[in-house]
């Protein structure tokens, strides 16, 4: 993998969790439960099972992106990333645009269909301020240092640069998806 330079990657990724917040706040916060948890004419997840799947992960990988950014002793301002081999294959199986394979979620990701809609709006707003702050931590953080075990696998383990790669391209994957469920929102762009 080639190096990339740090600071534009972080650009890139607080530009893409600030549209997250801004397409749940907007969009999602104050619809009505019925087009929340209506299921996609595709027979697909809802709006909030969508964001409830992202929940999930969010559990898992925030706090270990948090505790791996606190956890340096040095402070690096600017520099370059280089993923790794795995954490490189994962974001790009994750990117919206480069990964065009449909996976299937693994059974403790697989949000119910009952959902208290409101309350996971609230929450995915919540977990994507955190990875705002999680994003200005990195600012002065080595993302190649640091490394955290893959959710589904433990032995598998992703620089802090990847992870954040994967837990936000998966986050605007799903938002993609979410916002499918909605015509007027899919029209408006």
């Amino acid at each position: 993998m080639k190096p990339i330079d740090k600071d534009k990657l972080l650009d890139t990724l607080e530009n893409m969790v600030n549209y997250h917040i801004q397409t749940a706040v907007q969009e999602f916060q104050n619809m009505q439960d019925e087009p929340l948890l209506k299921l996609s004419a595709t027979g697909g997840w809802s709006i909030a099972q969508c964001l409830e799947h992202l929940n999930r992960y969010g559990v898992y990988y925030i706090p270990l992106i948090r505790e791996a950014l606190t956890g340096q002793q040095k402070k690096i301002a600017g520099g370059t990333f280089t993923s790794g081999m795995i954490g490189g294959y994962f974001t790009r199986l994750m990117d919206p645009v480069t990964g065009k394979k449909k996976l299937r979620a693994f059974r403790a990701y697989t949000p119910d269909r009952q959902l208290d809609a409101h309350t996971v709006v609230a929450e995915f707003i919540r977990q994507q301020e955190a990875l705002l702050s999680c994003l200005q931590r990195a600012r002065q953080a080595d993302l190649n240092h640091s490394r955290i075990p893959v959710s589904i696998l433990k032995l598998l383990k992703l620089k802090v640069g990847d992870a954040l790669q994967f837990v936000i391209f998966h986050d605007e994957r799903h938002i993609r998806q979410a916002r499918m469920n909605c015509p007027e929102i899919a029209a408006a762009g």
